[in-house]
């Protein structure tokens, strides 16, 4: 078992879900909202207090991935920035950092051939200022840290009810009267938080033979497959959900296709393979 534990950004989804399990685990556990240390700040950063043997997990992220495209500054720099100081202060401390990162710094393009499952050594091209700033911090943690690991998810939530997450929303919905329109045209990897944080604390305790890992529900579904499954799982009417096209509801980012993320590789590295997502949604939902 890792020494310490060390998260940035444990007010956030991961980051809270994170502390939770980490604490039931009884880790050695330092904790801090993105109020309590700003990454974007060198200073604040090395006020962190890192030491030897520490594993950090960086949980600390700009994710409006549509409010980044007219506040680039402030996503780069805590998308990159940020990830690159606390990648500097591990290295000069001798900690090890875990970095999260996205499922969109791909652009969903296959040149024609039929989609599969992206794995962490393909090439990557986001479409939109989000993807941009994480890559740009995946890029910036690997060149300041020779231990530091990416770690890719997709399209995480937790599904608790009243929640902000797709999946609390969908459930929301079905608790509801009428119908929902979701888009059918993008398609990637639901992951649920607490198979997530599970494989970040194995690995803070076994560390892989990667530096770019993909940690995800297994599968590949679209946004209407899932909002079906939700509702299927509470036993609401899935025929409520109506499938749309994205043109229908036009965003500023745009959005990968598909970008659904392999766990073969990972696995091989040494990163516990996650449940399939149809499983995982259940868990998460309570059936």
């Amino acid at each position: 078992m890792a020494a310490r534990i060390v998260i940035t950004g444990a007010g956030g989804q991961v980051g809270t879900f994170l502390t939770a399990r980490a604490a039931e685990q009884g880790r050695d556990l330092l904790t801090l909202t993105s109020a309590q240390c700003d990454i974007t700040d060198p200073a604040a950063v090395d006020a962190l207090g890192l030491g030897a043997g520490d594993v950090l997990v960086n949980c600390a992220a700009y994710t409006n991935v549509d409010a980044a495209e007219t506040d680039a500054d402030r996503a780069f720099a805590v998308n990159a920035a940020g990830p690159g100081h606390l990648a500097a202060a591990c290295t000069r401390a001798g900690a090890r950092l875990i970095h999260i990162s996205t499922d969109y710094v791909f652009d969903g393009d296959f040149g024609g051939a039929p989609p599969r499952p992206y794995e962490p050594g393909d090439a990557t091209r986001p479409l939109s200022v989000y993807g941009s700033t994480k890559l740009a911090g995946e890029n910036a943690v690997l060149a300041a840290s020779p231990d530091a690991v990416v770690v890719r998810t997709a399209w995480v939530y937790t599904g608790v009810a009243g929640g902000t997450d797709f999946v609390a929303v969908m459930r929301n919905k079905a608790a509801g009267d009428g119908g929902v329109e979701v888009v059918d045209d993008q398609i990637g990897s639901p992951t649920f938080v607490g198979d997530l944080v599970d494989a970040l604390l194995a690995l803070a305790d076994a560390w892989p033979t990667a530096r770019v890992l993909h940690a995800a529900n297994a599968g590949a579904a679209s946004r209407y497959q899932q909002a079906c499954a939700v509702y299927a799982a509470l036993g609401a009417d899935p025929g409520r959900v109506r499938p749309v096209s994205s043109a229908a509801h036009p965003r500023p980012a745009a959005r990968p296709r598909y970008s659904a993320l392999s766990g073969i590789s990972s696995a091989r590295a040494g990163l516990p393979a996650l449940r399939g997502w149809s499983d995982a949604l259940a868990a998460a939902l309570g059936r």
